[in-house]
């Protein structure tokens, strides 16, 4: 058997792995709950392991994990610069998102652009300085914040492409407000950045980053799955420094 590189992200309600072959990922899975991951989780003798987590420390990690592995923090040493204000306060999967862009392009500007709860904006420029970026409020957050904070707007469901520009009924109002909101916001960044750095890639990743194919031209790519790339990169550096 191939010697594989395991990483697992656990956030806040949900725990994301991925399996890969020289660099290929070859299975990623979803789990609820830690115990329905450690199950899973049987790296064989060769294999490396990284584990990042928002909620358990290191110590937490050893006892529901009995394996070796890489434990992801803001220490870990990582193969591009941290010139954020307070690195300490940026998360992770913000940093292994845009380590994640770089395997995919070696040289020059990377902005990723990850789909999420919120969506965040992260720039590295072509000398591998994390500059930082931007956070808003992403799809559910907005079409939730609409209906909870008025009185007769209800709850829409946005997850679909091919949205109209044109709203002909409060529903379809709301929800082309919330799709092309985010296209434009998504289209806007892109271009100061453009400006401001010349020839940028882009990256579109998260849970919502399908939804938002239709972006997709020149320069411009979406992979779901970018921050587990971006794991496996940082384990690659790690042990093989």
């Amino acid at each position: 058997m191939k010697q594989r590189h395991w990483v697992v992200d656990i956030g806040n309600t949900r725990i994301k792995t991925g399996a890969f072959e020289n660099g290929r990922l070859v299975e990623d899975m979803s789990f609820s709950g830690l115990k329905e991951c450690a199950d899973y989780l049987k790296p064989q003798d060769g294999d490396r392991v990284l584990i990042t987590s928002v909620r358990l420390s290191l110590n937490e990690l050893r006892e529901i994990f009995s394996f070796p592995f890489l434990y992801f923090d803001h220490q870990t040493p990582l193969e591009i610069t941290n010139s954020y204000g307070t690195p300490e306060t940026l998360g992770l999967d913000r940093v292994a998102a845009v380590i994640g862009a770089r395997a995919y392009k070696m040289n020059g500007a990377v902005l990723v652009v990850d789909l999420g709860t919120c969506i965040t904006y992260d720039f590295l420029d072509n000398k591998n300085n994390y500059l930082g970026g931007a956070i808003s409020p992403g799809l559910s957050m907005r079409a939730k914040a609409m209906h909870e904070f008025t009185a007769r707007l209800p709850l829409v469901n946005v997850r679909k492409t091919g949205v109209s520009y044109l709203g002909t009924s409060t529903e379809t109002c709301m929800q082309s407000g919330v799709y092309h909101g985010i296209a434009e916001e998504i289209k806007g960044f892109i271009r100061k950045y453009q400006q401001d750095f010349g020839l940028v890639e882009v990256f579109i990743c998260g849970g919502d980053a399908e939804i938002f194919e239709s972006l997709i031209k020149d320069h411009i790519f979406v992979i779901p799955n970018l921050v587990l790339y971006g794991l496996d990169r940082i384990l690659i550096y790690n042990v093989e420094k």
